[in-house]
């Protein structure tokens, strides 16, 4: 059954599925044992470029994800043509497009290039592939369909003039349930962001662009001193719910995404207001389940504070200072995903992927500028799998950008423990040193809006000398950094009602303990004002020098904080969190240096 909800139409036709059983028949005996024993993510590759639309299924059911290689620049698409294939999701081989052709690159915009399709979006009523594409300049200048019945590798697609203006950031072709109708997500840019929707009810020979309201830019406001970079309603996302409503997300320099609805397939929405999705500067994705089922990936993350651009060091440009550029990225470092039946109760709020360069001290330049200028783990493109499992393609630069598959399971845990016997890969601990900000790119430097970050807690050996390490979180003078104070952010399966437990050594100033909805920088200074709670651990309630077990129990109204049977404090929720709390964030109290610092040795989370 491809759609278990409400069908409010007479519209009734093709499985908009209809790859799942394709894909069944390709797998192996060995394939089905693999993806069997899959149920946290698993990295299996690396795409050839950015995370948005490069992923597609042909008609026999092999998954491809398209892209380009080659480039001389990351903002030209002068190379060729390549994709990885796998039959499986676990396997993936490489191989070269048409000689000669640079296809649809997973920006959806193109500079030159002769036409030959590259990822596109099956039509499940009529098995035509389409995809939408836009030329900067030239004689194709403008916004065009390319429409197929052979599907992706075509050289000679069909092109459908749709309009003069170049659409940017062109996500893949979304064919509808409720009604015989294809949606694309999009938007215009000129002094400000403008969402667009464009619609085909005909196969894709012809289009009508659809205009949403902006959202609204920001505005600098305690503890920000400077302006962010106003995306005031750019790279929307779409998914048909249920009862047949649109939702969409679109990315904001808020601090939550901004959601829309229509009860029209698409032709009117509703103007927009703050959703339950922290984001900021980043873009969703939503992918509809062929149950249907919604998933939402996104960074759910917050940027540090934005400081007084006219006071930034080495100077920033005007672009900075005024809200057209970004000096530095600080949220892109993890990325999340959840789940929803009805689109208003969300399950999950799960850590996908960490970017496995979050500490390096050349954070900027790492990877190169010729693949993506972005360093992150934000932007995404995923495919549902046989037997309950997801394939997402996420980030950007080849040093962050991963693609991996998880089990749909893994979204409803309702515990998660972590003792560091795997190292840091679970937890973030990175700090940020005084870098270059802005861009630079167009100066012939690589580097693009990031700064270079270290090591801040570190595993020392467990003073009682198990055999095994500890965390120590201290803090250590340093001029070359941005903030001194170390700290370790984890995350746990959002909940209402849980227990979090630490077992904790306090030896010298004693940690910062917030329980929050989102993730937050482990250095960040303000990191208190955001947290569903937030106290103290220290000397005054804890014996310094040996071992505490430290449990914290909490509801939607307080908490209550023991070691051992003994209860130390309760404390009151300070913010509302209506996707419950899923990270805990211990930050050093230091004020000065602390070698001594506080001790963690395990924590657990359970609802």
């Amino acid at each position: 059954m491809w759609y278990n909800g409400e069908n409010k139409s007479d519209f009734k036709g093709g499985n908009h599925m209809w790859y799942l059983e394709k894909m069944k028949e390709n797998l192996t005996e060995s394939d089905k044992r693999r993806l069997a024993k899959v149920f946290a993510p698993v990295v299996v590759g690396i795409q050839p470029d950015d995370s948005r639309r490069g992923l597609c299924v042909m008609p026999d059911g092999e998954i491809r994800h398209y892209g380009v290689e080659g480039k001389t620049h990351c903002w030209k698409q002068d190379g060729y043509s390549v994709y990885l294939a796998s039959k499986n999701g676990l396997d993936w081989t490489r191989h070269e497009g048409p000689e000669g052709s640079a296809p649809v690159i997973n920006m959806g915009v193109v500079q030159t290039g002769t036409v030959a399709m590259g990822a596109a979006t099956r039509i499940p009523w009529s098995g035509r592939y389409v995809t939408l594409v836009s030329w900067r300049d030239g004689e194709r200048k403008g916004t065009w369909a390319e429409l197929s019945d052979i599907g992706p590798g075509d050289t000679n697609p069909k092109l459908v003039k749709i309009s003069d203006t170049v659409f940017g950031d062109l996500f893949q072709p979304v064919p509808l349930i409720h009604k015989k109708r294809l949606i694309v997500t999009t938007y215009v840019v000129d002094s400000e962001y403008h969402p667009y929707v464009i619609v085909s009810d005909d196969d894709g020979e012809s289009w009508k662009p659809i205009p949403l309201k902006s959202t609204p830019k920001h505005t600098p406001v305690y503890p920000h001193r400077g302006m962010r970079w106003q995306n005031n309603g750019a790279e929307p996302n779409m998914a048909e719910l249920p009862d047949g409503r649109l939702m969409l997300l679109a990315r904001t320099s808020l601090d939550y995404f901004y959601i829309y609805y229509s009860d029209d397939h698409g032709d009117t929405w509703t103007d927009g207001e703050p959703s339950i999705f922290h984001g900021t500067l980043t873009t969703p994705f939503l992918l509809r389940l062929s149950d249907g089922r919604i998933l939402c990936f996104w960074n759910n993350a917050r940027p540090l504070a934005e400081p007084n651009h006219d006071l930034t060091w080495p100077p920033v440009g005007n672009g900075v200072k005024n809200g057209f550029g970004e000096d530095a990225f600080t949220n892109r470092d993890v990325n999340h995903v959840a789940i929803t039946s009805d689109g208003v109760n969300w399950t999950g709020f799960r850590e996908l992927g960490l970017d496995e360069i979050r500490n390096a001290s050349d954070f900027r330049v790492k990877g190169g500028s010729y693949t993506s200028a972005d360093k992150s783990v934000h932007q995404f493109q995923a495919l549902e799998l046989p037997n309950n499992k997801i394939l997402v393609a996420y980030g950007q630069n080849i040093a962050s950008r991963r693609m991996a598959i998880f089990d749909l399971d893994w979204l409803y845990a309702t515990e998660r423990s972590e003792d560091f016997k795997l190292g840091l890969e679970n937890v973030s601990t990175h700090m940020f040193v005084k870098s270059l900000s802005d861009s630079h790119l167009g100066r012939g430097f690589n580097g693009h809006c990031a700064w270079n970050r270290t090591d801040g807690a570190l595993l020392i050996p467990d003073p009682d000398f198990t055999g095994g390490e500890v965390l120590q979180i201290c803090r250590v003078h340093d001029e070359r950094l941005v903030s001194e104070r170390q700290g370790v952010v984890w995350n746990f399966p959002a909940m209402h009602k849980g227990t979090i437990t630490l077992e904790i050594r306090v030896e010298g100033s004693g940690v910062h303990t917030r329980l929050c909805d989102h993730w937050i920088n482990p250095s960040d200074e303000y990191a208190g004002l955001y947290a569903g709670y937030d106290f103290e651990l220290d000397a005054r309630v804890l014996t310094p020098g040996v071992w505490h077990t430290v449990t914290i129990a909490f509801d939607e109204a307080w908490a209550t904080v023991c070691c051992g049977e003994k209860t130390l404090f309760t404390v009151p929720r300070r913010v509302e969190t209506p996707t419950g709390l899923s990270y805990i964030h211990l930050q050093t109290m230091a004020e000065g240096c602390d070698f001594k610092g506080t001790l963690i040795r395990k924590i657990e989370a359970k609802a």
